[in-house]
């Protein structure tokens, strides 16, 4: 019998955002991950997590960490883009707010504003609103910043796949098929049937701790996580933060489904070893919030969306 393959996540060290610190390291990741050093005529899309420019820049994926990424594809000939669907307001004002325009000031990274309806039918029988701007690109760069989270625990990748779902939808979402965590934890998995070809670069050198996703503290982790496997890098960064999978429902329902990457034995680890990071103090809340929204606060954030665009186009 031919052994399975173990799917690599790649763990490494890092204390700063600086350029010559970042640069080199997320190369050596691209590289180990088979990544071609000749991207020229590919498109590469950059999928930060944008949460709000009314939250604390914690909350969103570190501008410095984005603008790494973007220099690692352009270096290879990439036409890089940069988008994703905040939860609330606009992302052209999240980046405006929490210094992403001026982070990639002189570098040809395109915006890219998630708009155009593709919707996707989910194994669950579901059919999703999604941004086909998402889904138009030869790679789908994830870029989550590791956080506590009040209704899944902790967040990663898996999770951040979920800002594809545009605008107000992520909403309704919440409200019509928020009943369990688990069932909404399957839905989020079902998305990642839909993507190209995918890799995920993992925000994990300041972390949101204790209460995500907007307004949780600071805490300093020094790692950063690269995989092809959004589930293989979630399941590796739950060791890393010693956070129990049965504490996670994204990991309990990517186990369920038996997914590729939901099993810590079947992951490798070519540079550092979870256990290196060991003794963090990474908190995330033991009791859930529920993930169902109240109607009332469906209906702010479809307003607030509504009056933002009248005034783009006033």
């Amino acid at each position: 019998m031919v052994p399975l393959l173990k799917i690599p996540v790649c763990l490494d060290r890092c204390d700063s955002y600086e350029s010559h610190v970042l640069l080199p390291l997320l190369q050596a990741q691209l590289d180990f991950l088979a990544v071609p050093a000749n991207l020229s005529g590919k498109k590469v899309l950059l999928k930060p997590n944008l949460i709000s420019a009314k939250a604390p820049a914690l909350a969103c994926t570190n501008p410095f960490f984005v603008a790494a990424a973007a220099s690692c594809f352009l270096s290879r000939g990439a036409r890089v883009l940069l988008g994703d669907s905040p939860a609330f307001g606009s992302a052209a004002r999240v980046l405006e707010r929490h210094g992403f325009v001026t982070a990639l000031r002189g570098m040809p990274v395109e915006y890219v504003s998630f708009k155009t309806l593709a919707r996707k039918q989910l194994a669950c029988g579901l059919t999703v609103g999604v941004a086909a701007e998402a889904l138009d690109c030869d790679y789908f760069v994830n870029l989550p910043r590791i956080k506590a989270h009040e209704q899944m625990g902790v967040t990663m990748a898996v999770k951040n796949v979920f800002g594809i779902v545009l605008g107000a939808r992520k909403a309704w979402l919440h409200m019509r098929h928020g009943q369990s965590h688990l069932g909404f934890a399957e839905m989020i998995l079902d998305l990642l049937q839909f993507l190209p070809t995918s890799l995920a670069l993992a925000d994990g050198i300041e972390v949101m701790n204790e209460r995500g996703p907007m307004s949780g503290s600071a805490l300093f982790l020094g790692c950063v996580a690269a995989s092809g496997n959004f589930v293989a890098l979630d399941r590796a960064l739950l060791a890393v933060l010693e956070i129990e999978k049965k504490r996670s429902p994204l990991a309990v329902a990517a186990a369920k489904l038996a997914l590729p990457g939901a099993c810590l034995q079947d992951l490798e680890f070519p540079h550092l070893h979870p256990l290196a990071f060991a003794g963090s103090g990474f908190r995330s809340p033991v009791v859930l919030n529920p993930i169902k929204f109240h109607p009332l606060r469906y209906l702010r954030s479809t307003w607030r969306r509504i009056l933002l665009e009248l005034q783009r186009k006033v």
